[in-house]
């Protein structure tokens, strides 16, 4: 989470305990992957509770190793895996041909971010008690709103009413992040999706 480690460590715990109850209501191996959102969000945040020691400590070592696999969560998987998940789940022909093109979105969202991360420095700082992760300032606007279709927007179109309200809950979550920890957004944003993610274990419960 973006203001402490104990923070970071106890909802990565809660959340990767509920993605653990949460595989274990799934039916069919199509459902897996997006099953285990709130596993994979469970263990970014214990990731990131790695960046905040690392601070604490003055680790240098510790802090480039944990920034680099935040990132990677952040900016290359999941655009890629959250449009592929809800492609799996959906089972209506003409709905699944639209959420490969969100796939296809995905993978090129990932593969840049995926080469600004190689080709430059990358860095985690703490200010205003918040974690800042360096972005890439070429296309900024465009950027945020590409990875918005792949990770949100996609969700809008599957079948299944609670996929489709992630995907609301998860546009309206990146507003108030953005307009409230401006500076900090992807930390506290991806914490927001974390807690969003729970509600996948309903979806699972439920059916």
């Amino acid at each position: 989470m973006c203001f402490s480690a104990t923070a970071s460590f106890v909802s990565g715990v809660a959340f990767s305990a509920t993605g653990v109850v949460t595989l274990s209501e799934v039916k069919t191996k199509k459902s897996i992957p997006f099953a285990t959102i709130p596993l994979l969000f469970g263990l970014q945040q214990i990731v990131e509770g790695g960046v905040w020691l690392s601070f604490q400590y003055g680790l240098p070592f510790l802090n480039q190793i944990t920034t680099y696999a935040f990132m990677l969560f952040a900016y290359v998987f999941w655009p890629t895996f959250i449009p592929f998940s809800v492609g799996l789940l959906e089972t209506d022909p003409h709905r699944k041909k639209i959420l490969r093109i969100f796939q296809f979105i995905g993978v090129m969202i990932s593969l840049y971010l995926l080469y600004f991360i190689i080709q430059n420095p990358v860095a985690s700082l703490v200010v205003n008690k918040s974690i800042i992760y360096t972005v890439p300032k070429e296309y900024g606007v465009l950027l945020v709103g590409m990875y918005l279709l792949a990770t949100c927007v996609s969700c809008l179109f599957s079948t299944h009413r609670l996929v489709n309200l992630l995907g609301v809950l998860g546009t309206l979550s990146l507003a108030i992040a953005y307009y409230f920890f401006t500076a900090s957004y992807v930390s506290v944003w991806c914490f927001f999706a974390a807690v969003l993610s729970v509600a996948i274990y309903l979806h699972f419960r439920r059916n």
